[in-house]
């Protein structure tokens, strides 16, 4: 293939490439963009003969880049970021256009919604998508716009703007605190065993070896579901324990050490009106609600 002679490339097979690159499988692209599985394939196929080299393989796991595939999908990112500037900022000046969010489960559900829903309020021609994940997405493949993360970046080219320190603690019922405080061993809500690696999850694994784990979910607004029905205690970042009426926190004796807390964006976006009025925005939040964060 890689011999064929090139032919012009169609912005339809380049943007179905951005969505299987970016979900991994055949059917999460075709839900992504509401088009049958027979479709991605014949796209795919059709970027394949225009850009004459093999991008994807398909694998028992799913589909993978080929190093020409990832060289592809940052230029197709590229060629999106590209088609999105035109129009994104109206006559006047204002924000105009979709900025995609980028947290984890916790940060979105438990904080960046209630703060970033006014947004398009404010400023009419802005759309927001906050997507969240347990795991980092990558900017340079153009998977979002801004992403807030915790922990120091690794990123490549971006901008990285450190937004407060984030602390945690043990909160339960009034009734479980109330036991624990006198003697009673902790009983705790934790992760599933999909996301064990987490470091609170290493780190309760580590410095309670021998306690029970009663209730086990994916992220931490549903651990604090559990644990204000009595679950057990569950480990907090202090700006989800603090803001749940049913939950108060209990001391013992250790807690991890208090997370950075970063907002990345791309280096070619800082002068991009949406990007930056949103990314403006989030280091505001965060100065304000310092406290929320704080041990």
């Amino acid at each position: 293939m890689a011999d064929q002679k090139r032919t012009a490339v169609d912005w339809e097979d380049v943007r179905v490439f951005l969505a299987l690159g970016r979900h991994g499988s055949l059917s999460a692209a075709a839900r992504a963009l509401s088009v049958t599985h027979a479709t991605i394939s014949r796209r795919i196929q059709s970027l394949e003969e225009s850009v004459g080299e093999k991008l994807v393989e398909r694998r028992p796991e799913g589909y993978v880049l080929t190093p020409a595939g990832t060289r592809a999908l940052v230029a197709a990112g590229d060629m999106e970021a590209a088609a999105l500037t035109f129009g994104r900022n109206g006559d006047d000046g204002a924000p105009k256009g979709l900025v995609r969010i980028n947290a984890s489960p916790a940060l979105a559900l438990g904080f960046l919604i209630a703060r970033l829903a006014g947004l398009p309020t404010l400023h009419p021609g802005l759309d927001i998508d906050l997507a969240t994940d347990m795991r980092s997405i990558s900017l340079d493949r153009h998977q979002a716009d801004i992403a807030v993360r915790l922990g120091a970046p690794k990123d490549g080219d971006v901008i990285a703007k450190p937004l407060g320190l984030m602390a945690s603690g043990f909160y339960g019922t009034a009734a479980v605190c109330v036991a624990v405080a006198a003697g009673a061993e902790p009983v705790f809500v934790g992760f599933d065993e999909e996301n064990a690696d987490i470091p609170d999850a290493a780190w309760l694994a580590r410095h309670f070896p021998r306690s029970r784990v009663a209730f086990r979910a994916g992220h931490q607004m549903a651990q604090a579901t559990a644990a204000r029905a009595g679950a057990g205690l569950v480990l907090l970042p202090h700006y989800i324990g603090r803001q749940m009426p049913d939950l108060r926190a209990v001391d013992l004796g250790r807690v991890p050490e208090p997370r950075e807390i970063w907002m990345l964006i791309r280096r070619q976006d800082r002068r991009d009106v949406p990007i930056r009025t949103v990314a403006d925005h989030l280091e505001r939040v965060f100065a304000g609600e310092k406290a929320l964060f704080g041990a």
